[in-house]
């Protein structure tokens, strides 16, 4: 008998603006940071720099002298014998004579330069002195390296940038020519960064793969028997559950040499690539003698093949073609085992998962409330923790989160005591931030209308009752009109631990789900858009009831499972739904007739319970947010029953303390 367990349940029903309630919990990976150096100064950069700084000397050494006037010989003859010519500079090798003016206030004034027409003799020299012209003579320059040096300058900046531009396309090429080779990460076996200690929990999942590890370390033992090592193990799970912890945690156990790679890491932009990446990962391993091959994600190379509009020919489907060949073919791999982790094993080729390739499906769940506090523990033993907190009580008020999840969940308590100018993480930081990772970030700049904070208060109240007074549903945890997430207020019921639910237990939620639709109804005589969201939820669970399920009475032992394609070519190719058009109008009016149904149970218990429903939404609009003690004392208050007016000591069948109001530093 296959006992496929249902979906998680829904989540809490909430009234949101857009028909749409709080997410759930997002897993938070962990990575590990390397610590880059900056890289060197190239040559070709240096050798850039010697020329620039030898033009720059050359060119200040032969640079052109600021402009001057241009005189005739004759005019310049003239401005001697006149007395404005102060001193000049004469050189006799290009009787070329340079000059400064007087000014009016016997300063240097303007330059100016002339050429003799004859050779400058002894005539022109007495000119000179009797006007009172300071002059000298300026030697010729035999200097013909400078000149030299000038003339090859420009060959040699055009030579260097040859050279530089031949070396960088050289380099571009070998970059080409390595894009085959593979980008696994190699970790030697003397420097391990995680351990089996390191992860709580999870007993079995250890346990085999520790096989694994003591074969590699000491395969004579098995040998004696003639056991044979699985050759592939695929860790499958949720996200966040610690599928790649585990591959680090093999990586420090292991003592052999571990190679660890993406499987988006094989895909290029050049065909025949993700082949070649694979063939040089497998060479690696095999230098190595034992190893352990890691891939993570494998379903994005690990995908069916045949699925696609392009043939045969995919790259991807070649990257996988030469996967599995290594993997099971001619050449033997002995000593090489390959670990994969995916959240998709429904989408992964036949051929990759049968024995031979991957001989294990490893299952790595969401861990149970003993796991949920070692975990705790693992990821608050570096922090100052309160007090008044009691880890055993977080782990059983934390339902369906993974290992990710509760990692975040403490990190968040921690930010918000920082917040508070707390010291220590106390016990109403780990409510507030479950408050926020489970229903979302509160949103103190919504105000909302006196109409609509009334209406919310009677929708949520009528959730409230229904979880109070259902037997099969979740206990009732809190309830708040406080806008947090996407919703304008949230009903909050904790799920107990399960793995397999009734049908009496989805009849229960779908009615508690209309409750809010049919308080506003009872009250206010009209509907709004706040219950899109939970229609939602109930019409899914109805429809998986009736399809899938088979607890509808009319419809019998039969499911059909909507067929969910993942590839185009298999939607194409596929002939739809697998039965008739009579058939899906029965069970659409199957579907209709449950949450009809329920929707009238809805409406028969709260006007049992009118007077409650008064009281709970009174309560609501004065405090925003009740307990689920609270409410069923208000419920036994109404029916006349008077009970007790203290608080109770524990919250929900001891599961959770009396809950604190939630903190508005949100």
């Amino acid at each position: 008998m296959s006992n496929l367990p249902p979906p998680p349940p829904p989540p809490p029903p909430g009234r949101g603006p857009s028909g749409r309630g709080p997410n759930g919990p997002t897993p938070n990976g962990q990575g590990q940071g390397t610590k880059k150096t900056p890289p060197g100064l190239p040559k070709w950069s240096i050798a850039l720099l010697v020329l620039v700084v030898v033009g720059a000397l050359v060119a200040t050494k032969f640079w052109p002298a600021p402009a001057s006037e241009r005189l005739k010989w004759s005019e310049f003859l003239t401005q001697v014998d006149n007395g404005t010519v102060k001193q000049i500079t004469i050189d006799n090798s290009s009787r070329v004579v340079t000059g400064v003016f007087k000014d009016v206030n016997g300063a240097a004034g303007g330059n100016f330069t002339t050429t003799s027409d004859t050779q400058i003799n002894d005539g022109v020299i007495a000119r000179f002195d009797k006007a009172g012209i300071t002059y000298d003579f300026k030697a010729p320059d035999n200097n013909w390296w400078a000149g030299l040096l000038t003339l090859l300058l420009p060959f040699a900046l055009i030579i260097g940038f040859l050279i530089w531009m031949q070396r960088r396309a050289a380099g571009q090429m070998g970059n080409v020519m390595s894009v085959g080779r593979s980008r696994a990460k190699t970790y030697s076996a003397d420097k391990p960064s995680t351990t089996f200690a390191d992860i709580a929990g999870y007993e079995g999942v250890k346990q085999e793969i520790r096989e694994v590890v003591d074969f590699l370390r000491m395969p004579e033992r098995f040998r004696e028997i003639g056991a044979r090592v699985p050759k592939g193990m695929l860790l499958v799970g949720p996200p966040g559950t610690g599928k790649t912890l585990f591959a680090r945690a093999v990586a420090g156990e292991a003592g052999v040499g571990f190679l660890s790679v993406t499987g988006s890491d094989f895909m290029e932009m050049f065909v025949g690539v993700g082949a070649s990446r694979v063939r040089d990962l497998f060479q690696q391993a095999r230098k190595m003698g034992r190893a352990i091959i890691f891939i993570d994600e494998i379903d994005s190379i690990g995908r069916k093949r045949g699925a696609g509009l392009g043939g045969g020919h995919d790259e991807r489907e070649q990257t996988l073609n030469q996967m599995l060949s290594e993997m099971d073919g001619f050449e033997t791999s002995e000593g090489i085992v390959i670990l994969a982790a995916t959240n998709r094993p429904d989408i992964l080729d036949p051929a990759l998962l049968r024995p031979g390739r991957f001989d294990r499906q490893i299952v790595v769940p969401l861990p149970e409330a003993e796991e949920r506090l070692a975990i705790l523990k693992v990821h608050s033993r570096d922090k100052r923790i309160g007090a008044d907190v009691d880890l055993d009580v977080m782990a059983k008020a934390t339902p369906g989160m993974s290992g990710a999840d509760l990692a975040n969940l403490v990190n968040e308590a921690a930010l918000v005591a920082v917040r508070r100018g707390s010291k220590e993480i106390e016990r109403i930081d780990f409510e507030n931030a479950r408050d926020r990772v489970v229903l979302g970030a509160l949103r103190e700049s919504m105000v909302l209308s006196p109409e609509e904070r009334r209406a919310t208060a009677y929708h949520e109240s009528g959730h409230a009752i229904l979880a109070t007074v259902l037997p099969h549903g979740d206990p009732l945890h809190k309830v708040t009109i406080l806008p947090r997430g996407m919703a304008l207020g949230v009903t909050w019921s904790l799920p107990q631990e399960r793995h397999t639910y009734s049908k009496e237990y989805f009849e229960d939620t779908i009615c508690k789900a209309m409750g809010g639709r049919v308080a506003e109804m009872i009250v206010f005589g009209h509907l709004n858009s706040g219950a899109a969201n939970d229609l939602e939820q109930a019409t899914n669970i109805a429809r998986h009831m009736v399809r899938e399920w088979g607890m509808s009475e009319r419809i019998g032992p039969m499911a059909w499972g909507s067929q969910q394609h993942v590839f185009l070519g298999e939607d194409l190719m596929s002939s739809g739904r697998e039965y008739s058009d009579q058939t899906a109008r029965i069970l659409d009016e199957e579907i209709s007739t449950m949450l009809h149904f329920q929707q009238e149970r809805a409406r028969e218990l709260l006007m049992k319970h009118r007077v409650g429903l008064d009281m709970v939404a009174q309560a609501l609009l004065e405090h925003e947010t009740i307990d689920g003690p609270e409410v069923a004392r208000l419920v036994q208050q109404g029916l006349g029953e008077r009970m007790p007016t203290t608080e109770p000591a524990t919250g929900l069948e001891g599961v959770v303390a009396t809950v604190a109001p939630i903190d508005t530093l949100e």
